[in-house]
């Protein structure tokens, strides 16, 4: 059995042979074949399927013992043969006689694509299945053929374990890529499969090519070919190997864990050969070789040579006992043998073979080693006289090594007829020796395919010629044709052509090359008693070798650009050269056979783990160094160990592997140092292994850190650190298009400086990045785009603070802040003992406030984090939003690390760590202005300063930014450097976006929640005013940002979604750059490595995960010898967990933003109270209480959880009973914001939030009554509060309201202290008003869906506040807020309009200002309904009454307010021609104020709205207005009344008709709800007494002829209108329309009761007139209709003539001119020669058609002159049209006097010559 890919035509695994006989069958065997080892009963095998096709077939071949003739052989088995008996004792002799040799039966192949994917159809005529019993002996009569089997894709039936749904994947299958086809192998569902037929096999039909053909044509699904078929039945369980099975060999026949026994039968795993290379190194011992016999060709040959076998046999000598048992047995027969035998093709001198025999070959392997193939003729029928059943035909061999190579591959073969002379396996049988007698003179007539699967032997000529030479050198045997003056040249020659080798076999046999060059590069080899100058080109070649793997498995290299199989070399696999391990001596005695030369012979590290012929050693002593760690401590430690240092003096002359490296990359130039620096990763990690490995072999731990290394090779390392340092910077400068290639080596010495932290002296390692930074600061401060640059040290300093001692190296002990509290670190060392009191003050001088900010003393004591929080304080004066971005989540992800590292899990060691950040609260302070407001209105001025101007330039930085940036003058004299960059004139700032601000807030409250509280109290009274007040701003932005917006807005993603500019242009720059793409997630995917669930504002780069980026995979699992890895295929994707569905993640989501908000809220609040404290005991901070509580105020706006709101509650009666004349006497405002959060908590469904929101509103009455006996300041905000919270709030809950409004009177009925008070009377009086509100608004809910009604409540409710300022205007606040709402922003306007008037009649009240309005008279320009904001009443309230006009708005900025949200609202709603009085309100007051920024804005907006009205002139629309009258008792309080509707422009009657009748339907039923089609008059007695009826009629605006004068533009005749007519038409029969003579027509005027546009949409009618026009009015109204549109276009500039033909086609064309003519005839036909008098109409009538008449003269004479020439015929027409008109109507327009003749009468109208026929 083996598989098969038809689309390469390859054979893609080895041979698995399988015996299916009973025992007693096997014994018919037992003279040829002595035992059987349990390894060849295996029926189970396991196939690597590297590279899926969908041409896979699994192909069966049936061999039986030789017999004869196939076509006779196969009789009995196709046919019952009654002689059963002679059949069996046949074939009992045949075994007995030929049993050790075999002849092919049959055959079949299985598509696996069948299989994969379940497609085996509903089969028709399938054979039933047979028993399980039946084997090959039992005869079954078979009609199946060929074509049949071809019918049932080349298998029988076919069960699944459980449900098969049977469906046709044919067609999506011929579209299947490799991924899908390889998920598909994964996740197959285990089938057996019944094979019930079999094809002969034919002899002259056994090559691969045949079997092909035969392949294709079983797929094809036509059916040309007849065959043969053997009945016979095999099952086969077919599954997906998912876990690591017992009883597993490997292809060696080593067992793999788990094997528990010796009593089942093995699993074989199958050697696989891919079609194409695959590019893993060996990580375990394979040494293959595999024998294919393909034909021979004896037709030339003298003799009888038929019936032919090959014997195979693997020689070490000569003679026959040199034959090696290394042969792999095939089924039920030993593991090993020393001979095999080809299958036998009967009567055949030219047989093809498909045989492949299996050698393990040996370790060493030498000259003598050869293969021999001997030739027999088998005698198939037993003859009296024969002496033995084999005769020899032919002998010939093969060598299988030469010149350090394997001799694979297909070779042509001369066969000898002699046994071959004495020494004949060191020479090939190519060569024609004297005296040998040869078949067919010489010629190649054996053709043999050898094919090798090793670990040892490459099979590459230039991998194989430089083992080669170095197996010369080391054993000192050089050949004179080379000679020892050459050798260094060979050598560089070798290794130069080694980048020339194949790709498999270099990425193959990588780990041994570099293992070679690092020992030829550390200990060169010596020629003649010097040392070969070979190290330089070894330094070279191993950069391009490891340059070349890693371009070859580009799709393993991390973001960095390391490769994990050459890290996985590093760490496990590198065997790097010591100084006690003793170079290679030449060896002396060649009289054994030499190894090969790619086995180390010198090495006492083996690579072999299961090979017996090489030795065994494993390595435990470098797994000891990993398993032990280092110490990495000692540099803190006072005392010294003298004594050990001489353990590190190493002989004279010994080289160690990192000291070599460092020198030769020093020294290296051109493309040595361009390859160095290409893969410096790697050369890095070979020093760190190097340098990890001499300290542990030395025990170097334990010595002084400075003592650790020669002086030497640090001054390398330093020389090495600064080159690599102007290489970044000089490849930056060159503008090189693969930035990845600079961030690769930046991040590579960054990786390396932090591994240099745990070996070597870490004050030496702080000044190699301090020269960094310093290098670095010099060119960015030269570059007016220094952003790359800058990006790059970020990562560099986000790299060596990833160390696992990073808190530790920060020094966090020794300090004013540590003085007090906590050991000096959390592993004291030898002096950390002694007082520190002493230390820090003789040091430090006692300054703590110097190590709260970013001072030099900081930055000295702490380098590390000094590094980053400068990198952060300087970022954030860029204008670069990714420079911003990855600043701050530096900060951040290293803040995530402390917070789950173990160590620091006390509280005190956490504070310890929390004092290294206490600098980010001014650095956050300072950034407040460039923070997202997260729509927070109170603090949008924040960003109106900054704008985006620079967003798209360059990155322009002032110096002392790059300065900053660089570091270099952390050590400088000044206290802070950083207070001194605030002084500058700095760059605009850019504006940070919503996730950035998140993280930097996190940062924030991260240090808060954890910090000391003695220490954070003393930092913030060491804040000064200002600065605090700015850190109370920034925890009000905290609060919007971290509210919780619930689970509905989690799962849109609402604000991951929402992305500012510079966050997509952050993307952007990933994308370009190749972070964060599919392609790199791809391949961390691959690599098993998912990425980490990361923000979206910067990229990968920006997150290391300290220990996650340097564990390079283990090549070897557990250690254990586990090899079926189905993920280290390279198709197969990253199996993500499944029992993770979309929904959970979300609910979890939603869960941690839950969390996350009340954690911090809860910090915001301990904040709070603590910058309470230290207010409270300083004077000078008395003015931040206010500040205090708005962002108390704002946090109980925003949504909080249950505990945070109890806590909230607690802290407000703390700060109302500690500072009560705050509220009541100073911030009234706040004290109204308060009693409206609170009333919006009391009606909370949660019933703790209600409770303490009732004992806060309570006690709020009780302490504002405490002051002055009287709490009319909290009753006026509490009532306020109510109104709005009514008319804006949608989950306000009435009954939960009620309910707390139950307990505050319970509260006050039982408070004893004020029982003999007025008190308890005034809250039931109170309390009463609020339940009474509450009843109003129980309507407005019924009205929720109706906004017309909604509105008309929310006014009704408004005008019942009219002498009550406040809550009128809180209620036209509410109704603006839904206008807008609802896109109707003139209404909006006006009620803003209607509140700015209503505070100027007060604010004039109070003081008349000449600059400030005189009351609303001033806004009646405006619109006149305005007036009835005037205070005039009698009960009106003075507003100098306690708790009158106490709300924001009536101030002077308050009107301004309001004003210049009117102007915005006009001016959405197109209604321009108002800004310019609105503006004449606002000019004197920023005139009297001097706020010339507010007049420019002022003249720039009415220049902008003057320019539209100009622009947009005879273009406009505006609203249009509807008649809705409602009859019927289901109205209620709307029965009978008519109002007009204003509707959106271009609204059509049905549009309005169809929302009205679908709303009143919902609300009362279809079946009760009718609309009147009619405009007539309702007489209501007709009507159903239970429907409810609506009539809508469409109305224009009206105007008297006098209005004309003054509304000429359609603003004006659209503006401050009252009156609407419609016309209704009627005949006195009652139809609609009738006859001209009797058509009438009603007009009717409606009036409303207030001007539009009002503060609502609908107006009630409050007055009708109508009157009837009679049948010739109506006719002269037509006329003059017509004779309108006619001047109109006539006039019309510039002309459009197509409007003009069309008009007078109307007027005069052939089709209508019966139109006027008919009413002319009507009405004027008795005029005719004068047979009476005209009456007043009729000459009315008369005298319109005389100037219609003469419009259209004046309209053709226009045409005539706009007509072109293909349009003359048309105007002729029109001509002609005109004249008939005319001829006809002059009689009846024509008064003829008696006293005039008729000769003299003429016509007064126009007359035009017309040529007839011209």
């Amino acid at each position: 059995m083996a598989l098969y890919d038809l689309r390469d035509k390859k054979k893609i695994s080895e041979n698995f042979c399988f015996d299916m006989n009973p025992e007693p069958l096997k014994r018919m065997l037992t003279s040829h074949i002595p035992y059987q080892d349990i390894s060849t009963l295996s029926r189970t095998c396991i196939f690597d399927i590297t590279y899926p096709s969908s041409d896979l077939f699994l192909v069966v071949r049936l061999e039986k013992v030789l017999q004869g003739d196939i076509s006779d052989v196969v009789g009995p088995y196709m046919k019952d043969d009654a002689n059963r008996e002679k059949l069996k004792s046949a074939a009992v002799a045949c075994c007995e006689r030929l049993g050790k040799y075999r002849m092919p039966l049959a055959w079949t192949a299985i598509n696996l694509m069948n299989i994969f994917t379940g497609v085996h159809g509903e089969r028709e005529n399938a054979p039933e299945r047979e028993p399980s019993g039946s084997n090959s002996l039992d005869r079954k009569q078979s009609s199946s053929s060929y074509d049949e089997l071809k019918r049932k894709s080349g298998s029988g039936s076919l069960t699944r374990r459980g449900s098969l749904e049977r469906r046709s994947f044919s067609e999506k299958r011929r579209s299947w890529s490799p991924e899908e086809f390889g998920a598909c192998l994964d996740s197959f569902r285990p089938v057996t499969l019944t094979v019930s037929s079999f094809f002969k096999q034919e002899g002259d039909k056994l090559r691969d090519d045949d079997l092909y053909k035969f392949l294709a044509d079983l797929k094809r699904p036509s059916n040309q070919l007849k065959k043969k078929c053997l009945p016979g039945l095999l099952k086969l369980d077919i599954s997906p190997v998912r876990d690591q099975p017992k009883y597993c060999l490997t292809p060696e026949l080593v067992k793999l864990h788990p094997y528990p026994d010796e009593k089942c039968r093995p699993i074989k795993e199958v050697v696989e050969f891919p079609p194409r290379d695959i590019l893993v190194p060996h990580y375990y011992y394979r040494n293959l070789l595999f024998i294919s016999p393909k034909d021979l060709n004896f037709n030339n040959r003298p003799g009888s040579a038929r019936n032919i076998t090959v014997k195979i046999q693997f020689m070490a000598g000569e003679d026959e006992l040199a034959a090696m048992s290394v042969i792999f047995g095939k089924s039920s027969c030993p593991e090993f043998t020393t001979e095999a035998h080809t299958a036998v093709t009967y009567h055949n001198k030219s047989p093809d073979f498909y045989d492949e025999f299996k050698v393990k070959l040996p370790a060493v392997l030498g000259d003598q080693h050869h293969i021999l193939f001997t030739f027999y003729h088998i005698s198939c029928q037993k003859k009296n006289e024969e002496k033995t059943i084999e005769s020899p035909v032919g002998y010939t061999w093969l060598p299988v090594y030469r010149d350090g190579s394997l001799q694979t591959g297909e070779h042509s073969l001369p066969v000898m007829m002699e046994r071959p002379p004495s020494n004949y396996p060191y020479i090939t049988a190519d060569i024609q020796l004297p005296g040998t007698k040869w078949v067919d003179n010489h010629k190649g007539l054996f053709t043999v395919c050898v094919e090798a699967v090793s670990s040892v032997h490459a099979q590459d000529k230039h991998i194989d010629r430089f083992f080669h030479l170095c197996k010369m050198v080391e054993e000192g045997n050089i050949p004179a044709r080379i000679g020892e003056a050459n050798m260094e040249g060979e050598l560089k020659r070798a290794m130069g052509d080694l980048v020339n080798c194949h790709a498999e076999p270099l990425v193959r046999f990588i780990p041994v090359l570099l293992d070679r060059l690092i020992s030829l590069l550390v200990w060169p080899p010596n020629l003649a008693g010097q040392l070969v100058n070979i190290a330089q080109a070894c330094f070279e070649t191993i950069g391009t070798l490891v340059g070349r793997v890693s371009a070859l498995l580009e799709e393993k290299n991390d973001q960095h650009g390391r490769n994990s199989t050459l890290l996985s070399y590093v760490a496990y696999q590198a065997t790097l050269p010591h100084p006690d391990d003793g170079p290679p001596t030449p060896v002396q005695s060649h009289s054994h056979p030499h190894p090969p030369s790619s086995v180390p012979t010198h090495r006492k590290y083996s690579r072999s783990s299961s090979n017996p012929d090489l030795g065994i050693d494993v390595d435990a002593e470098v797994g000891g160094i990993f398993a032990r760690g280092l110490d990495r401590t000692n540099s803190m430690r006072t005392g010294s160990n003298y004594e050990n240092l001489i353990t590190l003096q190493r002989p004279a002359g010994r080289k160690v592997t990192h000291e070599e490296v460092a020198l030769q990359w020093v020294v290296s130039n051109g493309t040595g140092r361009e390859k160095a620096l290409a893969n410096s990763w790697f050369f890095f990690e070979l020093m760190i292994k190097s340098m990890t490995e001499h300290l542990a072999r030395n025990s170097g731990e334990d010595i002084l850190r400075k003592m650790r290394f020669s002086h030497q090779f640090a001054d390398d390392i330093q020389n090495l650190t600064a080159s690599i340092t102007n290489d970044i910077i000089a490849l930056h400068n060159k503008d090189v298009r693969d930035t990845r290639f600079v961030q690769n080596v930046n991040s590579s010495l960054a990786f390396f400086l932090c591994d240099l932290l745990s070996v070597m002296d870490r004050g030496f390692v702080f000044m190699l990045m301090q020269n960094y930074c310093r290098q670095m600061s010099n060119k960015i401060v030269s570059l007016p785009d220094a952003a790359p640059l800058i990006n790059l040290k970020l990562d560099f300093v986000r790299i060596v603070c990833s160390h696992e001692h990073y808190v530790a190296l920060n020094l966090p002990f020794c300090t004013p802040l540590s003085a007090l509290s906590a050991p000096s670190s959390p592993c004291p060392s030898i002096g950390s003992t002694t007082s520190q009191s002493s230390f820090i003050s003789t040091v430090f001088g006692g300054n703590r406030s110097a190590f709260m900010m970013l001072s030099s003393s900081f930055r000295k004591q702490h380098f590390l984090v000094g590094l980053v929080l400068s990198d952060l304080a300087t970022a954030l004066e860029i204008n670069n939003p990714t420079i911003i971005g990855r600043a701050v989540n530096s900060i951040r992800n290293l803040l995530t690390s402390h917070d789950t590292d173990d160590r620091y899990t006390e509280p005190e060691v956490k504070a310890r760590v929390v004092a290294l950040y206490l600098p980010l609260l001014s650095i956050v302070i300072d950034a407040l202005p460039q923070l997202h407001t997260f729509a927070s209105a109170k603090y949008r001025y924040l960003m109106s300063s900054l704008g985006d101007e620079n967003e798209g330039g360059p990155t322009h930085i002032h110096q002392n930014v790059a300065l900053a940036i660089a570091g270099s003058s952390m050590f400088a004299n000044k206290e802070s450097d950083y207070d001194v960059i605030q002084g500058q004139q700095q760059p605009r700032k850019c504006p940070l976006s919503s996730e950035t601000t998140r993280n930097l807030l996190i940062c924030l409250l991260w240090v808060l929640r954890n910090a000391d509280e003695t220490t954070l109290r003393h930092t913030l009274s060491e804040l000064p005013h200002n600065r605090l007040h700015q850190l109370l701003d920034v925890l009000y932005v905290a609060v919007s940002c971290f509210e919780y917006k619930g689970k509905k807005i989690s799962h849109r993603g609402g604000a991951v979604n929402i992305r500012s500019k510079e966050a997509m242009k952050s993307l952007l720059e990933e994308a370009i750059m190749g972070q964060n793409s599919a392609r790199s997630e791809m391949m961390l995917r691959r690599r098993g490595n998912a990425p980490p669930n990361t923000p979206h504002v910067v990229g990968l780069s920006q997150f290391y995960i300290q220990g996650a980026e340097r564990n390079p995979p283990s090549p070897s699992g557990t250690g254990e010898k586990l090899r079926w890895r189905k993920e280290s295929f390279p198709w197969r994707h990253h199996q993500q967990d499944t029992d993770r569905s979309p929904q959970h993640e979300l609910e979890q989501e939603s869960q941690v933003e839950g969390h996350l908000a009340a954690e911090a809220n809860m910090v915001i609040l301990d904040t709070l109270e603590n910058i309470v404290q230290v207010v409270t005991n300083a004077d000078h901070l008395q003015g931040l209480l206010p500040v205090v509580f708005r962002v108390l105020l704002h946090a109980l706006a925003s949504n909080q959880s249950t505990s945070t709101l109890t806590n909230m509650f607690n802290t407000q009666r703390a700060l109302v009973a500690k500072f009560p004349g705050l509220l009541f006497d100073e911030e009234t405002e706040q004290c109204a914001d308060l009693c409206l959060q609170l009333l919006k908590h009391c009606s909370s469904c949660i019933c703790t939030v209600r409770s303490h929101a009732a004992a806060s509103l309570y006690l709020l009455m009780r302490h504002n009554f405490e002051i002055g006996n009287n709490f009319a300041r909290v009753k006026m905000q509490v009532t306020m509060s109510l109104s709005s919270l009514v008319g804006t709030s949608q989950t306000f809950n009435e009954a939960y309201l009620r309910r707390s409004l139950k307990t505050i009177l319970t509260y006050a009925e039982e408070d004893a202290d004020l029982q003999d008070t007025s008190f308890p009377e005034q809250v039931r009086d109170l309390v009463f008003n609020l339940h009474m509100i509450l009843s109003d608004t129980v309507k407005m809910k019924e009205y929720q869906e109706d906004p017309e009604m909604l509105l008309d409540l929310m006014y009704r409710i408004a005008r019942g506040y009219q002498n009550s300022p406040d809550l009128r205007l809180t209620w036209l606040a509410n109704m603006a807020q839904k206008h807008s709402e609802r896109g109707q922003h003139a209404e909006a306007a006006m009620c803003l309009i209607h509140s700015a008037a209503l505070v100027s009649e007060y604010l004039y009240m109070l003081e008349d200002c000449p600059h400030l309005p005189t009351g609303a008279v001033t806004f009646c320009k405006l619109s006149p309904n305005v007036l009835e904001e005037s205070a005039v009443s009698d009960d009106v309230l003075s507003p100098d009454e306690e708790g009158i006009c106490t709300g924001k708005y009536f101030t002077e900025n308050g009107l301004v307010g309001l004003l210049e949200q009117a102007s915005s609202s006009l001016h959405q709603a197109g209604m321009f021609e108002c800004l310019n009085e609105v503006y004449k309100i606002l000019t004197p007051i920023a005139e009297k104020n001097r706020d010339w920024k507010k007049l420019i804005n002022i003249y720039s907006k009415l220049q902008d709205a003057f320019t539209k009205i100009d622009a947009l002139e005879g273009r406009r629309m505006f609203g249009t207005y509807f008649r809705v009258g409602f009859y019927g008792s289901k109205f209620g309080d709307l029965d009978g009344e008519e109002y007009i509707y204003k509707e959106p422009m271009l609204t059509k009657l049905p549009e309005i008709s169809h929302r009205l009748e679908g709303f009143y339907s919902d609300r009362f039923g279809a079946e009760n709800t009718a609309i009147i089609k009619d405009s007539n008059t309702v007489d209501i007695t007709k009507l159903s007494s239970d429907k409810a009826c609506i009539q809508i009629t469409y109305v224009e605006p009206y105007f008297d002829e006098y209005e004309y004068r003054d509304r000429v533009t359609s603003f004006e005749k659209n503006y401050n209108i009252k009156r609407f007519i419609f016309s209704t038409p009627f005949t006195p029969d009652g139809r609609a329309h009738g006859e001209l003579h009797e058509q009438y027509k009603r007009k009717t005027i409606l009036t409303t009761q207030h001007m539009f546009p009002y503060v609502k949409t609908r107006i009630q009618v409050v007055d009708r007139m109508s009157w009837v026009l009679t049948p010739i009015e109506v006719a002269i109204e037509d006329i003059q209709k017509k004779t309108k549109e006619l001047s109109a276009a006539i006039i019309q500039d510039p002309p459009d003539h197509k409007i003009l033909q069309m008009v007078l086609q109307g007027c005069i064309g052939t089709t209508v001119n019966q139109g006027p003519m008919e009413v002319a005839h009507i009405f004027l036909s008795d005029l005719m020669e004068s047979r009476k008098s005209p009456s007043h109409l009729q000459n009315k009538l008369r005298l319109c058609f005389k100037d219609f008449s003469k419009k259209c003269y004046d309209a053709l004479r226009k045409n005539k002159t706009l007509t072109g020439p293909d349009m003359r015929e048309y105007h002729r027409e029109l001509e002609r049209n005109y004249a008939r008109f005319t001829e006809g109507l002059a009689p009846m327009i024509t008064i003829n006097h008696p006293t005039r003749t008729s000769s003299t009468t003429v016509s007064s109208t126009p007359r035009l010559r017309v040529a007839v026929g011209d």
